[in-house]
C-alpha cells in the first residue's frame, strides 16, 4: 500500500550509468546506442531513473517512506548459451519498486516487504520457499560500514519474522545485500523470484537527500523490491507447475459457452455477456462444429468450464455447466453459475 505508480524511459544517457555504478560493474550486460552524437543505453534496471524522480521533489522525513513502484521494461545482454524460453530472456518486464526510507525504517519496511511476498506466493499455490541473504560481492559500491549496516538490517527483518534463511557469502548485488526468494515447483525445480535488497550506496551517488526533524539535510536508504521478479519468467514457472492447468482465477479463459446450433447462438451470446458483466473472463465458440469437437477444444485448451446451450436451455433460460475433469455438472441458471464462478475466483482456490 502506498506506492505512487510511475514510468520511466527505456533508454537513457550513458552518464547517468556511470553515476550509477551499471557501467563500471555491469556494462557487459547493456546495450548501447549513439543518438545525436550522443551515448545512450537501453536500461538494464530501473532504479536509477525512480532515483531522478526522487531528486526532483523537496523530501521530509514526513514523507518517508516514499514508495516508487514500476511494471518496467529492462534488457540485458545475456549470452546466447544461457538464453531458455520464458525463464532467460534479454528483455524481460520487472515488478520493480524502490522504496525510500531513513535509517530507522529499514527493518520494519523490509519486514513488511518479505511478508508481503510470503503472502503472494501463497495465493498462486507455492508453500515451499528458501530464503538466502546475500552479502557483499568483491565488485561493489560502497564502504564496508555501509555494507554492515544493510546486511545487519535485513538479517534483523528475517530474525523478527522468525525465518529461517541461509548466507549465501558474495553473491550480494554490487550495490547492496540483497534477501532473495527461490520457490520450488511441482517437480521440484528451484526459481529464484522475488528478491529485497537493501542500498546505501545509491542515494548517496545520486545525492538524494531529505529534510530531519533537526531540520538538516540526511540521505535516505534505497531499498529495491521486485515481487515475482521478471514476469515472463513467473508465468513460464506457473504454466509447468501447473502442466497449463491452472487455477481459475489465473486462467485467461474462464469458461466457454458453446451453443449447440445457430438457433441458440443469440441466447449463448447473452450468456456469455451476462458472465462477463460479473468479471468472469468468458468467450463464444461459434465454430459450425458438432459439440463433441467443442467440448474436446476447449478441454484441449485446458479451459476450466464450459456452459453448453442447446434447445432446452435457450427454452428454459438456464445452461448446461460442464467442468474439466469432472464432466457435467447438470443445468444450472446463468446467475448460479456466476455465483459459483465468483466464489472460486475470489477465494483463489489452487489446485
Amino acid at each position: 500500500a502506498g506506492y505512487q505508480q510511475i514510468r520511466t524511459p527505456f533508454l537513457m544517457n550513458e552518464t547517468l550509468w556511470h553515476k550509477s555504478g551499471h557501467y563500471d560493474h555491469y556494462r557487459e550486460n547493456m546495450y548501447f546506442s549513439v543518438v545525436d552524437e550522443q551515448n545512450f543505453a537501453l536500461k538494464p534496471m530501473n532504479c536509477p531513473g525512480h532515483c531522478l524522480i526522487y531528486a526532483n521533489h523537496q523530501i521530509s522525513y514526513r514523507d518517508l517512506p516514499l514508495k516508487y513502484a514500476e511494471l518496467g521494461t529492462v534488457h540485458r545482454h545475456e549470452k546466447s548459451g544461457v538464453l531458455h524460453g520464458l525463464f532467460r530472456v534479454r528483455v524481460f518486464t520487472q515488478d520493480d519498486a524502490h522504496i525510500f526510507v531513513t535509517p530507522d525504517q529499514i527493518e520494519e519496511e523490509a519486514a513488511k516487504v518479505v511478508q508481503f511476498i510470503f503472502e503472494m506466493y501463497r495465493d498462486f499455490g507455492f508453500e515451499d520457499f528458501r530464503l538466502e541473504l546475500s552479502t557483499r560481492p568483491e565488485s561493489r559500491v560502497g564502504t564496508d560500514e555501509m555494507w554492515d549496516k544493510g546486511e545487519a538490517a535485513l538479517a534483523n527483518a528475517l530474525n523478527s519474522l522468525n525465518l529461517k534463511y541461509q548466507i549465501n557469502e558474495g553473491d550480494g548485488a554490487f550495490y547492496g545485500p540483497k534477501i532473495d526468494f527461490h520457490i520450488t515447483d511441482a517437480i521440484g525445480r528451484s526459481w529464484q523470484c522475488g528478491t529485497v535488497q537493501c542500498d546505501f550506496s545509491m542515494p548517496d551517488l545520486f545525492n538524494l537527500d531529505y529534510i530531519g526533524a533537526d531540520g538538516e539535510k540526511h540521505t535516505p536508504v534505497m531499498i529495491h523490491r521486485a515481487l515475482l521478479g521478471s514476469l515472463e519468467r513467473f508465468i513460464g514457472i506457473l504454466i509447468e507447475n501447473y502442466a497449463g492447468d491452472l487455477p481459475l482465477w489465473l486462467s485467461p479463459e474462464q469458461i466457454r459457452v458453446l451453443p449447440i446450433s445457430d438457433k441458440t447462438l443469440a441466447y449463448a451470446t447473452q450468456v456469455c455477456e451476462e458472465l462477463k458483466a460479473q468479471g468472469i473472463r468468458a468467450s463464444l465458440d461459434v465454430r459450425d462444429e458438432k459439440l463433441g469437437f467443442k467440448i474436446r477444444d476447449a478441454e484441449i485448451h485446458k479451459v476450466p468450464y464450459m456452459a453448453v446451450i442447446g434447445p432446452k436451455e435457450a427454452e428454459a433460460g438456464r445452461l448446461s455447466l460442464r467442468r474439466r475433469k469432472e464432466g457435467d455438472l447438470g443445468a444450472q441458471s446463468v446467475e448460479s453459475t456466476a455465483v459459483r464462478l465468483r466464489e472460486e475466483i475470489d477465494s483463489r482456490v489452487v489446485h
